[in-house]
């Protein structure tokens, strides 16, 4: 299962589920699904969303949108995609401890950081920042899962972790900087359930720049190389640490953009993972973005 959030000019935010090339509206006032953040909180566990969602489109009868019509820049006279879940947290992996090959349990717990909010961070089409005090942030293509109440993974999508890595190298202690700040980080397009995958470990993740029309990176690589597995991180967030439903986590994938080809304004980053779809976002100066 595919869902989306998007903006209906006159409607403001919906829900919709993707059926092909075709979106259904499942918005309902009535039932309290005005987000899909209400559909993860209501679902309690990722079978709960699934079964919602479904029951939900079987009720609503209502004209779909083709799904194309979505794909395009924000603007309040036409339809278009937002931020797939508006996460209460964002949480990253920073360092993955030493893994046990023998299937046991890692000797070193991840090294989990806070990366942001959902006012801090921006869905498809939608530019990420780089820091007006940087002069080399990079992207972090990876993949994300989201929570479930039950403090498990109920769905997953693409994202975008941008860094100040300028920033970061001065100082351990400038690390928050480098990494939380408004626009520096992008999630989606769209919310998958793991029932669309084989195995969500085994897809291609892509990370493309383009400049000035141009192609000046791209490089692809598996999740099935990432050293943890996001079940697992969600386990080691929730210890001691309630996580509320939507509750958002990633890991990178491992795809380092060298320091020559550090964001410029005006660049596009596109993160494409297989059976999610592509994620791309204008970049713009953190000056530019403040006007």
């Amino acid at each position: 299962m595919k869902v989306v959030q998007y903006f209906l000019p006159g409607k403001g935010k919906r829900v919709g589920l993707i059926q092909g090339d075709r979106v259904l509206d499942i918005t309902s006032s009535e039932e309290g699904v005005h987000s899909t953040l209400d559909l993860v909180t209501q679902g309690k566990t990722a079978a709960g969303l699934v079964s919602r969602a479904t029951w939900l489109a079987r009720r609503l009868h209502r004209r779909a949108l083709d799904h194309r019509e979505l794909q395009r820049a924000p603007s309040r006279r036409v339809p278009h995609l937002v931020m797939p879940i508006d996460p209460p947290e964002i949480w990253g992996t920073a360092g993955n401890g030493e893994l046990r090959t023998d299937g046991a349990e890692p000797t070193a717990r991840p090294g989990l950081f806070f990366k942001g909010t959902a006012a801090r961070s921006v869905g498809p089409n939608v530019p990420v920042a780089i820091r007006h005090d940087s002069r080399l942030t990079v992207p972090e293509p990876g993949l994300a899962a989201v929570i479930a109440a039950d403090g498990r993974v109920a769905v997953f999508t693409a994202c975008n972790d941008l860094t100040a890595r300028d920033i970061a190298m001065a100082h351990p202690a400038y690390l928050s900087q480098a990494k939380v700040y408004r626009g520096s980080f992008a999630l989606g397009p769209c919310l998958v359930t793991a029932d669309e995958f084989v195995d969500p470990h085994t897809l291609q993740v892509r990370c493309s720049i383009v400049r000035d029309d141009e192609p000046i990176f791209s490089e692809a690589a598996a999740t099935v190389g990432l050293p943890r597995r996001l079940e697992e991180l969600a386990a080691w967030l929730g210890r001691d640490n309630p996580c509320v439903p939507g509750t958002t986590v990633f890991v990178g994938a491992w795809i380092e953009v060298p320091d020559a080809l550090a964001l410029r304004d005006g660049d596009r980053v596109d993160v494409e993972v297989q059976a999610v779809g592509r994620l791309s976002n204008f970049v713009r100066d953190g000056d530019a973005l403040s006007r």
